[in-house]
């Protein structure tokens, strides 16, 4: 098994690996370990959780069970809206830890902004988790350049990344802009849309001129971008050995220029109707 470790993107201290696995909705729970222990021992560094996922304890026992040492290993988890209360969110980042068996997780995030509380009470929170030395960096995840502007403004401890929608298919141009501005790291999640652009004929024949897969293209496009990393998710051991092999090929800046004029479809396939932000308009 081929162990291709991925390059880190880097920002206010925090080094992290440019491809992560995602554990957001196993169908197989009873899998869960397996599929993780697979990502971590093909050369995985990054497992990205969050405590709306349920995820948490398999992480943890595929840590513990895997051949990798903790030091190596960076783990993203995230409090979830109905917990931004300082308290209710320090009691979550407690259960987070506990669920995981860790001291302490590399990135700690917000994972979707509430309206109903404020978000320096937030902010303070996330960022006393970092001092508390219970997560080493912070950030926030589905933000929006006004809720991204507002957070740096006031968050006491460094921000290092945003977690967002991205992929070919949907332009986030302006906010990923904002980001870079704010010296910003991008982590992208669904950064396959779940699998929309796998059939495109412009993906498709640039894969094949690279003797690679569709999805091995998307991702390869969206990280060879400065700055931005992706957290795609695999349910098959040969997709996760596929989504760490991206490394093995580069786009040439024709390619490059192609596929980002798919963007103009503008599809988001995360799009909660209940905590639903006021989305930039690229």
């Amino acid at each position: 098994m081929s162990q291709a470790i991925a390059p880190t993107i880097n920002a206010h201290g925090a080094a992290i690996p440019a491809v992560g696995y995602g554990t957001m909705l196993f169908p197989e729970p009873e899998r869960a370990v397996e599929l993780i222990g697979h990502a971590l021992n093909c050369g995985y560094r990054h497992i990205d959780t969050a405590r709306k996922y349920g995820t948490e304890q398999w992480v943890g026992e595929a840590i513990r069970t895997a051949d990798v040492p903790r030091a190596e290993i960076w783990v993203t988890t995230k409090v979830t809206e109905e917990n931004a209360k300082a308290d209710d969110f320090a009691r979550s980042v407690d259960t987070s830890l506990k669920t995981l068996g860790l001291d302490y997780v590399d990135l700690l995030l917000i994972h979707w902004p509430q309206p109903n509380v404020p978000l320096e009470e937030t902010l303070g929170a996330l960022a006393k988790a970092k001092r508390d030395g219970l997560a080493h960096h912070i950030g926030v995840s589905n933000f929006t350049i006004p809720l991204l502007d507002e957070a740096m403004a006031k968050c006491p401890e460094p921000l290092v990344t945003n977690q967002i929608e991205y992929h070919t298919y949907i332009n986030q141009d302006r906010l990923i802009a904002a980001c870079r501005r704010h010296g910003l790291l991008v982590t992208c999640h669904a950064p396959l849309a779940r699998g929309a652009m796998l059939d495109d004929p412009v993906i498709l024949e640039i894969a094949a001129a690279h003797g690679k897969t569709a999805a091995q293209v998307a991702l390869r496009w969206t990280v060879q971008q400065p700055g931005i990393g992706v957290v795609p998710r695999a349910l098959e051991l040969s997709e996760i050995e596929e989504n760490i092999g991206i490394f093995e090929f580069a786009l040439t800046d024709a390619e490059m220029d192609r596929i980002g004029q798919l963007k103009a479809r503008n599809l988001r396939v995360i799009d909660p109707e209940v905590r639903r932000p006021v989305w930039d308009e690229s």
